[in-house]
């Protein structure tokens, strides 16, 4: 038994760098593709990036018969398969961008066993007919993937996706594989109970993106300090995401004026004109797009370096999801948020036109949202926590806070005036009251509300006239996230007092805030990097970017499914002259080597003999 694990580990690492081009396994790859070829059904949770695909794309290509891939993305269907033919891949997919010819002609390599993976939208698949063919195309696999969005209970929740439930019926020794970036507890157990996998294996990775960096500045003018981020990263592509569709409108206009391509992506758009932008957006020809969140699943370009939130996302979720869509190769990519309480504001808003159930998890949602942002502490750290993931560290030397610390005042005036306000509210009325009408109370405004409630008499009326509005909201929110002060659910949200907020005001306990965002915050645009980029020639690595963007062009397809930066960084690196080689570099697999190796080595060799002739 122990000599047949080790045969099957070696099998697995030749298939992996045969097919793949790579050495070693990513984390809980190697574990999952293991119980997927012993015929063992599993759940995985990995983080985008993190090579989910891998998991069943290998344990397709080391058995006999076909694997079929659940997706709801069209788009993503056809970069995969570009992806997997590229590297010599039997792969093909049907949905509705075929014409009839061609999806006969993929019909017709499945009936012959031409293809080892076929990717497939539930719908197309559920169907009666087509399920009768399938069963004749000896699956040995189903791969379920974006999982969560069978669950109810998920962020994106599908009703077609509950039809797949009833697999196993027509399946029934095919194992199933069921595959999400993110989900809950809850959505976990969903899946697995929705899918009926029977004795699953379940793996959960770590959330962390070591490569991507965590930036929070003051939305001071957002379009000059985007502008002024994309003249330091001309060459890099990048998305913003935007809360509306006329601000992703605008915001595109805008940046093509200022001299920066961009492209607007949502729902309002006619389907060809999101796929055309979608599409030039693969092939570099646009690099940067300006999406709302209908712009997420299904961007599977993974030299995206940089992610900016124009507005703030209305939970920690949807934030993570979003940034994760960066440094997907594994370079060095940056996550910033531009951050105003006017957005805090807007989204309160939008909180109020929902039930009432729905509104008290809006709000729990936001106020995570908003602490995240306003922390002065490891944004990392925050964002693990919030998925029950602890960072082993208090710096992880790639988030604003880490370095450069948000500075701390002494808050201990602040905190004794408004506590006591808020109390003194209270206590009058006999019921609480909401922000505004406290910081109302505190900067002596007669208002018709205070003067009916006989509040212009109380002892805290105008004790805070002298700092500005924006300062107790400040406040409010702080002595929040120390606990001092409780928010109501519900519509009004009305303030009170805790009981360590009542201790602290008695005992004048010190109280130290975190010093509010300034807009000078923005102007120091240093980078945040958590991994220096791989050290190489960048005039070659140039260079190489171009042969690949004409092979690849060609071959109509994006550049990235020639060959990854992360991979022409290596040889950019290495300078490999030979096959021999070019073979040893990560990315290049068997297939890839036959195809492009006489190439690049020719390419670099002209390089390093050029250089060489110009030193001597």
């Amino acid at each position: 038994m122990l000599n047949s694990s080790l045969a099957q580990t070696a099998d697995l690492h030749g298939a992996l760098k045969k097919h793949f081009g790579y050495d070693e396994f990513r984390p809980l790859q190697e574990e999952i593709i293991q119980d997927a070829l012993n015929g063992r059904d599993v759940f995985a949770l990995m983080p985008t990036g993190g090579g989910k695909s891998l998991c069943f794309q290998l344990p397709a290509l080391m058995r006999d018969g076909l694997t079929l891939v659940v997706s709801p993305l069209i788009s993503l269907m056809k970069d995969q398969v570009d992806g997997l033919q590229a590297s010599g891949i039997p792969a093909t997919f049907l949905n509705s961008t075929l014409d009839a010819n061609d999806a006969r002609s993929r019909l017709r390599g499945l009936y012959g066993n031409e293809f080892r993976l076929l990717y497939i939208a539930p719908e197309r698949l559920m169907l009666p007919d087509f399920l009768e063919k399938a069963k004749t195309w000896n699956v040995r696999q189903i791969a379920i993937d974006e999982a969560h969005c069978i669950s109810e209970w998920g962020h994106d929740f599908r009703p077609e996706y509950r039809q797949l439930a009833e697999l196993r019926t027509h399946f029934p020794k095919a194992p199933l594989m069921a595959m999400t970036a993110t989900a809950t507890d809850r959505v976990r157990s969903d899946i697995v109970k929705q899918l009926g996998l029977e004795d699953a294996k379940c793996y959960v990775a770590s959330f962390n993106r070591p490569n991507l960096a965590y930036r929070v500045i003051a939305k001071s003018d957002p379009l000059s300090q985007i502008t002024a981020f994309l003249g330091e990263h001309p060459d890099e592509s990048g998305i913003i995401y935007c809360a509306s569709r006329k601000t992703a409108d605008s915001l595109a206009k805008k940046l093509s004026s200022a001299g920066f391509e961009s492209k607007p992506y949502h729902a309002g758009l006619e389907s060809s004109e999101r796929a055309a932008t979608q599409e030039a957006f693969r092939r570099d020809d646009v690099r940067v797009v300006t999406a709302t969140i209908a712009f997420g699943m299904g961007v599977n370009k993974p030299n995206v370096r940089f992610v900016i939130h124009y507005d703030l996302p209305k939970n920690l979720e949807g934030y993570y999801q979003e940034t994760g869509r960066a440094g997907r190769d594994g370079l060095p990519a940056e996550c910033i948020l531009l951050f105003s309480i006017g957005d805090v504001v807007k989204q309160k808003r939008f909180i109020e036109d929902k039930s009432e159930a729905e509104q008290a998890i809006a709000r729990d949602q936001l106020k995570s949202m908003v602490s995240y942002a306003e922390t002065n502490a490891c944004r990392r750290s925050a964002l693990l926590h919030y998925f029950d993931e602890s960072f082993p560290s208090s710096d992880c030397t790639g988030c604003d806070n880490c370095l450069n610390p948000r500075e701390t005042i002494d808050g201990t005036v602040f905190a004794q005036k408004f506590l006591s306000c808020v109390h003194r509210v209270a206590t009058s009325a006999g019921f609480g009251f909401g922000l505004n009408h406290n910081i109302q109370v505190l900067l002596g405004e007669k208002t018709e509300a205070i003067e009916k409630r006989g509040h212009e008499h109380l002892s805290t009326f105008g004790i805070g006239r002298e700092e500005p509005r924006e300062t107790w909201q400040w406040v409010s929110r702080e002595l929040q996230r120390l606990g001092l002060v409780d928010v109501a659910p519900g519509k009004f949200a009305t303030l009170t007092v805790t009981e360590e907020g009542m201790a602290a005001l008695r005992q004048r306990t010190p109280v130290a805030l975190i010093k509010p965002f300034e807009p000078a915050r923005a102007k120091a645009r240093r980078k945040v990097r958590t991994r220096s980029q791989q050290p190489c020639d960048e005039k070659l690595f140039t260079e190489l970017k171009t042969l690949r963007r004409g092979l690849a062009d060609a071959r109509n397809v994006p550049a990235y499914i020639i060959f990854s930066d992360a991979t022409l960084r290596e040889m950019a690196s290495s300078l490999p002259q030979t096959r021999e080689e070019f073979e040893r570099i990560p990315g290049v697999g068997e297939r890839k080597a036959n195809d492009f190796a006489e190439i690049f080595t020719a390419a670099i060799s002209g390089y390093v003999n050029a250089r060489a002739s110009d030193s001597g």
